[in-house]
């Protein structure tokens, strides 16, 4: 019998060397296909030096943070706060009788020319009807055209003129009938003239425009002053059809008295609430959130300081954006927060309401989460490999 003779080839497991990094070469060649410029995005982390609002707009170039930009900046909005509060400073004008005004009228010596007082209101009369019947009864009423009917005088015109221009012209148009008529007016309900407070305050409504001027610390106090949820920081007052915002903490800090603020008829005025002014903290921070602005106020330095810093694993302190509504488009705004003096900057860099600070991760963070959404679980896998 012949001995045995040797397989003509080898087993396999002969052929194949051990290769404990199997796993992580199939993950190289699986990465192989993929476009450099992917990958290359990957690793540049961040946002990229231009960007669109939505992929179809004009391109938006980061600007950079600079000392001149934070100046800047500061003028721009010292000169736009003085702008929007110069059309409503002025001093203080008497009160003009308007239409629907009720006036008390006495013409000394002669009690015939008063007014008769009328029949008690009837036990079907609302109380709001029998409110407006007392306070017609107690006086005159200008009518809607601003005329006013006295005996003697007939029509006269009193709409527009002050207490003191109304009695003189009714002395006047009576003197033929009286010789040297001695007459007291004044406004005894004034219902003519009349702004709106709205938003935060305690009693919002309608406020009567009287003999006290009407500037914005009065509008306010009536309605029972800024609730502790409100923004004193964002009062907006609408004007003909135009809305402008006035900051009661940047007025004081100009040393500019708000009572200068006179409004008139017609005019109302909106506290915003302090959480419509927020500002969100996002991207490679320990703790993204959204920030209340205190009183209007929060620098960039303060934004990344209550959202606990940057991440010193996964954040790129270079790469700290501030993206910015301005309109139909958006500003960004970018940081060096590893440059000499960066902090000192940021201090003094102030948000806006509804801005996004966002800091951008590393290359390598970047990288790693990439490639864990391309091939999930893929790389956990071939870095496990390895170590076998």
């Amino acid at each position: 019998m012949l001995p045995p003779q040797p397989p003509a080839h080898p087993p396999a497991h002969r052929l194949r060397p051990h290769r404990p990094h199997a796993r992580l070469h199939g993950l190289y060649r699986l990465l192989a296909p993929l476009p450099c410029a992917l990958l290359l995005a990957a690793c540049a982390g961040g946002l990229p030096s231009t960007a669109t609002e939505r992929g179809d707009g004009p391109p938006v170039t980061p600007t950079l943070i600079t000392p001149e930009l934070v100046a800047e900046q500061r003028a721009q909005r010292l000169r736009q706060g003085a702008q929007d509060i110069s059309r409503f400073i002025a001093p203080p004008a008497p009160y003009t009788i308007g239409p629907g005004d009720v006036l008390s009228i006495t013409v000394w010596g002669h009690p015939e020319l008063a007014v008769a007082q009328p029949n008690a209101p009837t036990s079907l009369a609302t109380p709001i009807e029998q409110a407006a019947a007392a306070a017609a009864a107690q006086g005159f009423v200008v009518s809607a055209q601003g005329l006013l009917q006295f005996p003697f005088a007939g029509s006269v015109k009193l709409a527009g003129l002050t207490e003191i221009e109304a009695r003189d012209l009714l002395r006047n148009r009576i003197a033929h009938m009286i010789q040297q008529p001695n007459i007291t007016l004044r406004v005894q309900s004034y219902r003519s003239q009349r702004i709106y407070v709205d938003g935060e305050v305690r009693m919002p409504g309608l406020q009567a425009i009287n003999d006290i001027p009407m500037h914005l610390v009065e509008a306010l106090n009536r309605a029972g002053g800024v609730l502790p949820t409100g923004d004193q920081s964002r009062i907006a007052i609408v004007r003909g059809g135009a809305s402008y915002l006035v900051s009661l903490p940047d007025l004081v800090r100009q040393g500019v008295d708000p009572a200068t603020i006179q409004l008139r008829h017609g005019d109302a005025v909106r506290v915003h609430a302090a959480d419509e002014g927020k500002v969100f903290v996002t991207g490679e921070v320990v703790a993204p959130k959204a920030l209340l602005m205190h009183n209007g106020r929060l620098t960039l330095n303060e934004a990344i300081g209550e959202a606990g810093g940057i991440n010193t694993v996964t954040g790129d302190a270079r790469q700290v954006y501030v993206v910015r509504r301005a309109g139909a488009v958006s500003q960004v705004f970018r940081l060096d927060a590893e440059s000499p003096g960066a902090m000192a900057i940021a201090e003094h860099f102030e948000l806006t309401p509804r801005d996004t600070v966002y800091v951008a991760q590393t290359g390598l963070a970047n990288w790693h989460r990439t490639l864990s959404l391309l091939i999930p679980g893929a790389l956990p896998s071939a870095i496990t490999a390895g170590r076998q």
